[in-house]
């Protein structure tokens, strides 16, 4: 199961409506953190997710809204007496303002962090991979694609049975081995299966201007979460973010599946920015979402499902 998590959707403030950015990707038990605003914590709270399943944080840039929940976190782990190292992912600098962090007040972690600083850098982690790349915010700036591995095809019936193969211990052996001799021939995995099946592609921008590497590390993806802060250029003024046209020009570019407006300016309500967002996206031809705060996009058999994690709840 791969969720998407939303723990806060607006930008450079948080509102009463809304938090600043924090994505959580739940893959196979584990979460993945991407940006860390303040007031993280109590988002992990609302939305029942542990931060002691988090392993590996990822941070686009260390604008205090991207990062500054980062210190409650980890001192929330402590208190809980975590004793799994943590992993802290970021651009240039990352190392120096995250050791700024442990150093400040009477805090140290009783366990290890251990601090990377990426480039455009491809990261293998079991079943998925997370790339980083370069983005346009004034300060370095990464995006950042969690990729899951292409999966076998599955089992073809005809195909097994040319080759005299059915199901039990010898599938078992050939699936993990790749390959296995019957009767002195030698029998491939990619013989007697389908095409691979597709991993899931999501790509998450930061903030960013509309950048050319954006759409290269996003092309086909199956969500693409994009910076898309203003509605209009009149509205963003000198600021190195993206306007909402901005992030479906490049969503239709990139031909991704479901673009997923982020970091509202706290100036629109959320009714005015959707009713501006549907307007503009259907110009483009662009599937769209703009989430709310504890919203969900949960993918299943290829498609996006839809939820509020607080809907229904008293």
């Amino acid at each position: 199961m791969l969720e998407v998590i939303f723990l806060g959707t607006g930008g450079i403030m948080p509102t009463r409506e809304r938090n600043v950015p924090a994505i959580a990707i739940r893959y196979k038990g584990e979460i993945l953190l991407f940006d860390v605003g303040e007031g993280t914590i109590r988002q992990m709270n609302t939305a029942k997710i542990s931060p002691m399943k988090v392993e590996k944080i990822f941070i686009t840039h260390f604008h205090g809204d991207h990062y500054l929940g980062l210190a409650a976190l980890i001192q929330t782990m402590n208190l809980w007496n975590r004793e799994k190292p943590l992993h802290i992912y970021g651009p240039k600098y990352t190392f120096e303002f995250v050791q700024n962090f442990l150093n400040s007040g009477f805090f140290r972690p009783g366990f290890e962090v251990h601090v990377h600083e990426l480039g455009e850098t491809r990261l293998k982690f079991g079943d998925y991979e997370v790339w980083s790349f370069k983005v346009e915010h004034g300060i370095p700036a990464l995006g950042y694609v969690f990729k899951e591995r292409d999966r076998r095809g599955k089992f073809v019936s005809e195909k097994l049975a040319q080759y005299g193969l059915k199901p039990g211990p010898i599938l078992g052996k050939l699936e993990k081995e790749g390959k296995i001799e019957v009767n002195g021939k030698v029998i491939r995995l990619e013989d007697v299966t389908g095409p691979k099946r597709r991993g899931v592609k999501i790509a998450y921008t930061g903030d960013t201007e509309p950048a050319e590497r954006v759409k290269l590390f996003s092309e086909r993806a199956d969500l693409l979460i994009h910076d898309a802060t203003y509605l209009s250029a009149e509205d963003r003024g000198e600021g190195y973010h993206s306007t909402v046209g901005e992030a479906c020009e490049i969503a239709k570019k990139a031909r991704v599946k479901l673009l997923a407006l982020f970091h509202r300016a706290f100036r629109y309500t959320y009714d005015e920015y959707l009713r501006e967002a549907e307007a503009i996206c259907r110009e483009f031809g662009v599937n769209f979402v703009v989430p709310r705060d504890f919203d969900v996009l949960e993918y299943k058999a290829g498609n996006w499902q839809f939820k509020n994690l607080l809907e229904g709840a008293e």
